[in-house]
Parts: C-alpha cells; structure tokens; sequence
C-alpha cells in the first residue's frame, strides 16, 4: 500500500511539472500548477492567489481519466482565461455590496444624506460588478474565446491547426459524458458548437488559400 501511494504521488508531481512546462514562458515566474485537496472539485480552475499571482488548481484523480492530448487543451483554455484576464477576482464586490447596504441602513436611522448617497453607491457600483461577474452571456462568450486562444497555444506547442481542435473537441466530449450537472453539460455543449464552427471556418479558409496558390 506504501508503495503504490508513493508511485501515485511521484506519478501527480511528474504530471503537474509536465504542466508548468506547457505554461509559455512568459507566464512560469507568476502561474503555478497544484493539485487540488478539495473534496469534490471542479476538473480545473484558476485562482489568484496573490496580487501577482495565478494558480491553476487540478483534480489530479479525474485529471488523469483524460488522454493526454486532451489534458493539455483544456490546460491551455486555463492559461488562455488567465491571458484575457477573464479569471475571478478576489471576490471584494460582496463585501463592498454588505458594507454599502449596511451603511444605507445605518445612514436611514441617523439620517445622514451625503453618507446615503455614498453608502447606496458603494452598493450600486459592487452590484453591478456582481452582476457583470454572473452574466451566463458574458461568461459563455469569455470561454468560448479562451478557447479560440487555447487553440492557438496548443500550435505554439507544437500542434497542426486540425489535431488542436481534434483534441480541444475530444476533450469538451468527455467532460459533457462525465458531467452530472445539466447546467454544466449546457456550457460544455455550447463551447463544442462553437469550436466546431471555427473548426469549419479554418478548414474553409485552409482550403480557400491551397485553391488560391498561396
């Protein structure tokens, strides 16, 4: 038993080194990989974990279900959202949103109107980051363009243009088999039509430059 628990966790350190080797260079000194000790959680996600510093934390147990080539594209779609920046925050509009509704309260019993107004927009301006934050469109739109990024990393890596997509797509087939939860079965399901759409849209371009002699 000692054994096998020793070669799993050479096996999850091998694979999370792996990992940071496919991170590009100019993000290894500020993105780490960890393996997450959670109970029950999501396949892959990025945290900040610092004011600069990322860290993209794997459920190495499901994680290693997946075939290798998969794993590294939705690797590349983690590393893609922190590009565009499209990562949560630290999470400070609920705060600021209890504060601002805390001091409206406070200001109404005293009666203080400048205090109002600021407590109200304090509560207006972190209402509407939370909103902007849940917004199911601007969500899809942002996972749908790290994956159109994610795509293009994997061919920095090393990839064709029609394996990257190949894999991008295996890998979004999986986790919508695997996934018990509609909601999520739905995201995953509208990231595949859309890269099946690129998809289409490359090889239509690809042929049209062959045709044209270029």
């Amino acid at each position: 038993m000692t054994s096998y628990a020793t070669s799993s966790a050479k096996a999850e350190m091998s694979e999370l080194r792996r990992l940071k080797g496919l991170l590009p260079p100019e993000l290894q000194s500020w993105v780490t990989v960890e393996g997450t000790t959670e109970v029950n959680p999501p396949l892959v996600r990025c945290e900040e974990i610092g004011k600069d510093q990322v860290e993209i934390q794997i459920d190495l147990a499901k994680w290693d279900e997946l075939a290798m080539d998969q794993r590294n594209l939705l690797f590349w779609h983690e590393v893609a959202r922190i590009q565009n920046d499209t990562i949560p925050k630290d999470g400070w509009e609920m705060a600021a949103l209890a504060i601002g509704l805390g001091g409206a309260v406070g200001e109404l019993w005293v009666q203080d109107g400048l205090l109002l107004v600021l407590a109200l927009a304090l509560c207006g301006v972190s209402g509407w980051r939370l909103f902007q934050k849940n917004n199911g469109e601007k969500q899809a739109r942002e996972l749908i363009e790290a994956d159109e990024k994610a795509i293009g990393l994997a061919t920095r890596f090393g990839y064709s243009l029609p394996n990257a997509y190949k894999s991008l797509g295996s890998a979004l087939k999986t986790l919508i088999e695997k996934s018990p939860s509609k909601r999520q079965r739905s995201k995953y399901e509208a990231r595949l039509s859309a890269l099946k759409r690129s998809a289409n849209k490359a090889k239509s371009k690809s042929r049209n430059m062959d045709e044209g002699g270029y």
